[in-house]
């Protein structure tokens, strides 16, 4: 049989003893070892295995303080490429006493909740290293300390210096410098920002971090994963020897997703490998330092659905998984220059940004430049090319691949259908009723000209964009007919009561600016050509008009034309 997909394992030990499969990834620790950094911050975006990675490392350093549970640990890394690296990287595995704790969880709406989590987290790891309190390492007084932090008694001033007071507690029992792994530190930052608390929630993980690894004897090195690079000033503070590894950077840069023959291997593995044209457009694009990088969330999923059936479509799959708020929050405040700049990525152009080594949340919509390089860092952009100009590092920056636009594209059509539920469009109904194409054709730019367009898929935009509109009223009922492909009209908008307007319209893309006129007659034409009305007339509708509708980027033309009942059937 073969090994099962890891979707959602993210525990090191786990994936090698229940027999999944493993991506090898233990080289990160060799180059961990040689460039000798004493606090990493690696950031990346989510679900590109940074939490897996530090599990990893916590069963490859951790001295358990039981030698059969060391033993039983080093069996995990048999046959992994960290095995034959040498006797000088072997040799360090099973040393150390471990600190692993994650943020990932503190996603609350108030930041009493939310510290509350992170005093959970605090506490569990206390737990998992108990038996200090059994140690003569320890005196009286720091095991009652202990037991406050375990028990979640202690004041806010002790949590905030828990880890470093764990560490010291570690180092005195075992002898050795104590390894601090924290995963996913942003994500409380995050969401403070976009719950209103940033300042309170900063203040937390700056003492908690400075305490840890700034003025700490018993540290060995620390590792620190995140999303985002906030800036030294605003968490960091006097940590002058972080080393912050971004995906700009070219060392480490295969550790954290999947390279392109790993992507290979795993679909040649579950012999679907005849779909890897579509894995390429939808789940690769991303470039971390010279790497190519997939994003392996993505990959895994895909490829479960691939087993299932060869003719799996694929599907966006980080949009579940991936808060997205960045980029709903962008979209609701976009001025017509923003607008235009999205506009171009979705057409699968690149922009030129000035890369921004450190940012805040709070700086995070201080300008543009801001706000594209949030989005670079957290995976909804990536670097096409680099240029120094001026003293100053650019990127080249482009949309990923098929997967990452259609997040885009979906919280754009959203957005839309949101804002237009703001707007009275009583006077394009009024329009229709009384047969204005140009009033119509006014309205539908001036609306046209407000949003955000994306013309790979012009004819499913412009068919939303509609739609969208033409739901707004509760006198009359829209029907999508697009998507049955059965020979009908584009949308059929009709009353409620029988004796009421019903109304065929059809849409038509132009090539060019020049065509408008010609393609919505063209629409018209078409409706009475295939007969559109006749549905309608066998449901009781008598009044019907027609409405061809053809567009070009921001701007449309309306045609109309109305025929009573005898000269249906056409």
């Amino acid at each position: 049989m073969k090994k099962a997909m890891p979707i959602g394992v993210d525990n090191f030990e786990k994936l090698m003893t229940e027999g999944y499969y493993y991506v090898d990834k233990t080289m990160f620790i060799k180059e961990l070892l040689d460039l000798k950094g004493e606090v990493n911050l690696f950031t990346r975006p989510r679900r590109f295995g940074k939490t897996l990675n530090l599990s990893m490392l916590r069963c490859f350093f951790e001295d358990t303080g039981d030698d059969g549970k060391n033993a039983e640990k080093k069996n995990l890394f048999e046959g992994l490429r960290i095995m034959s690296a040498g006797e000088e990287y072997v040799g360090q595995m099973g040393k150390y006493p471990v600190i692993n704790v994650t943020l990932k969880s503190a996603k609350q709406d108030s930041f009493e909740s939310a510290y509350y989590k992170i005093k959970e987290e605090i506490a569990r790891e206390f737990k998992r290293h108990d038996s200090l309190l059994g140690s003569e390492a320890l005196s009286e007084a720091d095991k009652q300390m202990f037991q406050d932090i375990m028990d979640r008694n202690a004041s806010y001033d002790v949590y905030s210096g828990a880890l470093k007071f764990l560490s010291e507690c570690l180092c005195a029992a075992m002898h050795q410098p104590v390894i601090i792994l924290i995963d996913e530190y942003d994500v409380p930052l995050e969401n403070a920002y976009f719950s209103g608390f940033y300042d309170k929630m900063a203040g937390l993980i700056r003492s908690l971090f400075e305490s840890a690894l700034k003025t700490n004897s018993c540290l060995k090195f620390a590792v620190i994963t995140g999303c985002l690079r906030i800036s030294r000033e605003s968490i960091f503070t006097g940590l002058n020897h972080l080393n912050i590894i971004s995906v700009l950077n070219r060392n480490y840069s295969e550790h954290f997703g999947f390279t392109e023959p790993e992507v290979r291997r795993a679909m040649e593995y579950y012999g679907v490998e005849k779909r890897f044209d579509d894995m390429k457009e939808w789940y690769d694009g991303y470039r971390f330092g010279d790497t190519e990088v997939y994003n392996p969330w993505s990959v895994l999923k895909f490829m479960y659905d691939l087993d299932a059936s060869i003719s799996a479509f694929p599907r966006p799959y980080w949009v579940n998984t991936s808060s997205n708020e960045i980029i709903k929050d962008m979209i609701s405040r976009a001025d017509r220059e923003m607008r235009g700049q999205i506009e171009t990525l979705l057409e699968g152009n690149t922009m030129d940004i000035p890369i921004q080594e450190e940012v805040t949340y709070e700086d995070m919509y201080a300008n543009g430049d801001n706000l594209w390089n949030v989005l670079y860092y957290t995976g909804y952009l990536t670097k096409e090319e680099e240029y120094f100009k001026e003293s100053t590092v650019f990127l080249k920056v482009r949309i990923p691949n098929t997967e990452v636009k259609t997040i885009y594209q979906n919280t754009i059509l959203n957005w839309f259908r949101e804002n237009i539920k703001k707007r009275d469009f009583r006077d394009l109904y009024q329009a229709m009723e009384s047969g204005d194409a140009g009033k119509m054709r006014e309205i539908l730019s001036e609306q046209l000209l407000s949003t955000i367009s994306f013309y790979d898929s012009a004819e499913n935009f412009y068919h939303g964009f509609l739609a969208g509109i033409l739901s707004q009223s509760d006198r009359y009922l829209v029907k999508s007919n697009r998507e049955s492909g059965n020979g009908r009209s584009d949308l059929t908008v009709k009353s409620l009561s029988l004796r009421g307007k019903a109304f065929i319209v059809e849409v038509k893309v132009s090539e060019s600016i020049d065509d408008l006129e010609k393609d919505a007659e063209a629409a018209v034409k078409q409706i009475y050509d295939k007969g559109y009305m006749e549905e309608l007339r066998i449901e009781g509708y008598r009044d019907i008009a027609c409405y061809g509708i053809a567009f070009y980027r921001k701007d449309c033309e309306v045609r109309g034309e109305e025929k009573d009942e005898r000269a249906v059937g056409h």
